[in-house]
């Protein structure tokens, strides 16, 4: 099943597969918010090395499977795997986008 993601979001997905930190910086804006596990990200330099640290040294990818609007954000769910202790973790991530970027981000799992 192929699921209907906006194109920042979309992107982000396929960028995050390949494993690719630069191109999973693109989709969001300069002054984005990434809450994760209770820590803060602001800004390209903080969420690359949350990405290269949590993400591709974990080989941590995410699969989405579901999607859907809710109170303003793309909220979407699926199995991340990789190289962690728990793999496969189900997560939520809850979007906030605004002119096709990305400017905020919730992971939850």
């Amino acid at each position: 099943m192929s699921l209907e993601l906006p194109t920042p979001i979309a992107a982000y997905v396929a960028a995050n597969a390949r494993l690719d930190v630069d191109d999973m910086l693109k989709p969001f804006a300069a002054d984005a918010v990434l809450r994760d596990n209770g820590a803060v990200f602001r800004g390209p330099a903080e969420l690359r090395q949350l990405f290269e640290a949590a993400v591709v040294a974990a080989r941590a990818i995410f699969t989405p499977d579901t999607v859907r609007h809710e109170d303003g954000k793309v909220v979407v769910e699926g199995p991340a795997h990789g190289d962690f202790k728990g793999s496969p973790i189900r997560f939520t991530y809850r979007f906030t986008l605004e002119n096709d970027t990305i400017t905020a981000l919730e992971i939850t799992a």
